[in-house]
């Protein structure tokens, strides 16, 4: 899991510079939307829904964007727009298999503009299943070590969630990655907040089966192609299994 927590520590920095500009809104706006309209608009009953609005509002969303999204998803309003998840796949610099995640109202745009950032950018569109097969689906759920004046360890969140089942605690320098099976995600984040702990954010993600060692040079190029994808406005995740360097921690 080392490689994936390099990965993650990178996206994780990566995530919070993108949140502060705002090209996140969007995005989460997107998933606050779908969550609504797939289990219903009341948080206490779509425990999907509640996390999306709590990763939304921890990116300073404001609450007015959230409700309305909401309202959409749930039909409330009378409008709204049916999205569906699409994942494509790709290699990347130095053969690094990328599993891109879209949530979308249109495959034919999506798909277009997710092949230009991937051929723009040294990677290769992958035929399908031949990097899904690298990854597997798992809760992640993270939260930050510092929380006021408490400062969390690893032995006492592992103590916190252990009843939930998580597999592994892992270390990202600013936070922890509590990582579990799918079907665990809201336990391990409910016991995290039974225990008195605030979280970052609670999502199924996908957790590479082995890394791809990654040179400094190797890094920049696939850094620089998550980015475009990032760019793209139906693009809502990219995993990857690139390595990165211990300086790119």
């Amino acid at each position: 899991m080392s490689g994936h927590s390099k990965w993650a520590t990178t996206k994780h920095k990566k995530a919070v510079i993108d949140a502060r500009r705002g090209k996140l809104f969007a995005k989460l706006i997107k998933n606050v939307e779908v969550a609504a309209r797939l289990g219903g608009g009341d948080p206490a009953g779509n425990p999907t829904l509640y996390d999306a609005i709590q990763k939304a509002k921890k990116s300073s969303v404001p609450n007015d964007n959230i409700d309305r999204a909401v309202k959409r998803g749930s039909g409330a309003d009378g409008t709204g727009v049916d999205y569906e998840t699409v994942m494509y796949e790709a290699y990347g610099p130095a053969g690094v298999a990328l599993l891109i995640e879209c949530l979308t109202d249109n495959r034919n745009r999506s798909a277009t503009e997710v092949r230009v950032a991937v051929t723009r950018n040294g990677g290769t569109m992958a035929d399908v299943g031949s990097t899904a097969r690298l990854f597997q689906r798992k809760g992640v759920v993270i939260v930050a070590k510092e929380q006021g004046e408490t400062t969390v360890d690893e032995d006492a969140l592992l103590e916190a969630t252990l009843e939930a089942g998580p597999e592994d605690v892992n270390d990202l320098g600013e936070v922890f990655e509590v990582v579990s099976e799918p079907n665990d995600t809201v336990d391990v984040r409910k016991a995290v907040q039974a225990a008195g702990l605030d979280y970052e954010s609670a999502e199924v993600s996908f957790v590479p089966d082995f890394t791809q060692p990654l040179d400094p040079a190797d890094a920049e190029k696939l850094e620089k192609l998550v980015d475009a994808l990032d760019d793209c406005d139906d693009v809502q995740n990219v995993f990857t299994n690139g390595d990165f360097p211990d300086s790119e921690d």
